[in-house]
Parts: C-alpha cells; structure tokens; sequence
C-alpha cells in the first residue's frame, strides 16, 4: 500500500508564494513519475506539474515561470514551489505517484487560496 501525505497549503495574497510538499510511503516502484495536480470548485482536476524520470519536468502552461517542481528521491518527496501566486491558482492541490501500467496513488489534497 501507497500513501501520499501533503502538506503546506493555506491561504496567501496575490503576488505571494508557497511550497507545497508530499511524502510517500510504502512500497515505492524506483522509476516512477510523481506530480501535482489541482482541482478548483466546478472545474475539472488539471495537471499542474510532474517530474520523471532523470528529474524531466513538465509544467501546465498556466504555471511556467512561476512554480517550480523538485524532489528529493532519497526521501520519495515531491515538492511544488509557488511563486506570483493568482487568484485563479486556488484548488485543492494533489500530489500523484505513478509507475507502470497500473499503479497510480493520489493524496488526499490540500488547500490553496489565493486572495485578490
């Protein structure tokens, strides 16, 4: 069993930033893809960001330039910088883990408000 516990939402004024971060445990595939995903009220959950194998990164166009993806593999933890925040930024933030065909892990979410 996979857990994913995320932390470091809350609630920030336009311009602001915040770093998110989420943990795994368990029983860890080594190649795998983790990621942040976000789902505002109403609307659909959308990527935010992930990184791959040998730390390849892919942002959704809404945030490049501005959040950052890292993570630290000695610890299967996966960090979202974000920096500029925007009112439409706020969602409940997702960490993702997923290798092969059929394992795919999300975590329980975290909030971000952004306020104008």
């Amino acid at each position: 069993q996979v857990q994913l516990v995320e932390s470091g939402g809350g609630l920030v004024q336009a311009g602001g930033s915040l770093r998110l971060s989420c943990a795994a445990s368990g029983t860890i595939f080594s190649f795998n893809v983790m990621g942040w995903y976000r789902q505002a009220p109403g609307k659909q959950r959308e990527l935010v960001a992930t990184i791959s194998i040998g730390d390849i990164t892919n942002y959704a166009d809404s945030v490049k330039g501005r959040f950052t993806i890292s993570r630290d593999r000695t610890k299967n933890t996966v960090y979202l910088q974000m920096n500029t925040l925007k009112p439409e930024d706020t969602a409940v933030y997702y960490c993702n883990i997923r290798w092969g065909q059929g394992s795919n892990y999300w975590g329980q979410g975290t909030q971000v408000t952004v306020s104008s």
